[in-house]
């Protein structure tokens, strides 16, 4: 097959697009990948081919602030040349990243969706995503989460209307239906299927949970702390959390505990400087492919991708939720049975020590993560995209709309 694999290039949709394309790139499919130009080196090391994506100033910009789908309609019109020449039988496009979709659309493509996390379309009974609540255990407490199911739908209809006028623009249908952003075709789910909350009659038409997508760029290998008691790797997001409140919590909160501290800045140097105590290391950066597998608890904020490699690593999380769908991450980890949860308004030196000692010393936890990670190595999430892509590919009647 010919596949282009389109993604926003932050971490979070740029990696799981990564690891999908070097998924087909081994089994001997042409792939090209479409993202930012500050991937483009640690993709083409891969031996994927790249094509920049285009990388526009959302709100606000340089000039105005330009609108979310004005935006789309200037990136699809700059997408649809790539699409003509490379001639994919297939496009698979990030959630996020609609103009791909819509270049292929209208060059007569194939699309899929890769949804690089838990699938956010609501179902009765669910909380709002991205909120950070959990699936209610009750019938009172469905019922009272009903009540936001109009607000959400006036929400999906709004969507659908600014999509629809740029779909209009670009000399396209219409659509009926909300989440126009998704295939009703293939939906690929970059995620543990033990973090999906169980839905009524399963997973929407199309859809797939196949497993966390994972990739990294290249980095040094780095020693982790002497010793031999439990090490607790401190991973807090590359974006969020601009005081390094999670890290000094965490440094603070660890300091003289019976445990080894693996601790990251991720490039955001703490000011003023943080002082690292006797059991900790502190690094500008580390490989989480690398090093996790020696941890027994990750301490983060729950960002997607570093919460499922952490428990395909056999990890417990301790999730401390900054923005974004962490507090909904941090959620299905907690429902799932594999981390403890840190309410962002709560995150102190003493909470992180209690979670982390919780974590440590629950063996119901500790069973769960290590569940997790054998049922990760057992479903090779990019094998199973790949195959569901071959299919899509080779018999499309078989993939209804």
């Amino acid at each position: 097959m010919r596949v282009l694999v389109g993604a926003f290039g932050d971490p979070g949709h740029a990696f799981p697009a990564v690891a999908l394309a070097t998924a087909l790139r081994a089994r001997g499919h042409a792939v090209r990948v479409q993202t930012w130009e500050r991937w483009r080196e640690d993709v083409e090391a891969t031996g994927v081919a790249f094509a920049p994506a285009p990388e526009y100033h959302v709100f606000p910009t340089r000039e105005r602030p330009l609108k979310p789908y004005e935006a789309v309609l200037r990136a699809t019109t700059d997408t649809r040349p790539l699409v003509r020449e490379f001639a994919p039988d297939v496009v698979v496009a990030d959630i996020l990243t609609l103009a791909p979709a819509l270049a292929a659309e209208l060059e007569g493509v194939r699309v899929a969706t890769l949804i690089p996390h838990v699938d956010p379309r609501p179902a009765p009974g669910f909380p709002p995503y991205s909120v950070g609540a959990r699936l209610p255990r009750t019938t009172l407490g469905r019922q009272l989460w009903a009540r936001t199911d109009g607000l959400m739908a006036r929400g999906l209809e709004l969507g659908r209307r600014e999509l629809n006028e740029t779909r209009r623009r670009l000399g396209l249908p219409p659509l009926e239906h909300v989440h126009g952003g998704i295939s009703p075709a293939l939906a690929l789910v970059g995620t543990f299927p033990q973090l999906e909350y169980p839905r009524p009659g399963g997973p929407p038409g199309g859809t797939h949970v196949v497993g966390p997508l994972l990739w990294e760029p290249p980095t040094e290998e780095i020693s982790l702390p002497p010793g031999d008691g439990p090490l607790i790797l401190v991973a807090p997001s590359t974006s969020q959390d601009p005081d390094h409140r999670l890290l000094h919590a965490a440094l603070e909160g660890l300091a003289g505990a019976p445990v080894r501290v693996l601790a990251t800045w991720n490039r955001r140097r703490p000011v003023p400087a943080v002082a690292a105590p006797p059991n900790t290391r502190l690094v500008e950066w580390l490989s989480y492919a690398r090093t996790m597998p020696y941890c027994d608890v990750v301490v983060c904020h729950a960002g997607h991708g570093t919460l499922v490699r952490a428990l395909a690593s056999g990890c417990v999380v301790v999730a401390a939720p900054a923005a974004g769908d962490m507090g909904e991450n941090a959620a299905r980890v907690d429902w799932a049975g594999a981390g403890v949860r840190i309410p962002r308004r709560l995150v102190s030196a003493r909470s992180v020590r209690l979670a982390v000692g919780r974590a440590i010393s629950d063996p119901a936890l500790r069973a769960r993560a290590a569940e997790l990670a054998a049922w990760a190595e057992a479903h090779p999430a990019g094998l199973r995209a790949a195959e569901l892509l071959e299919d899509y590919v080779a018999r499309p009647d078989r993939f209804t709309a």
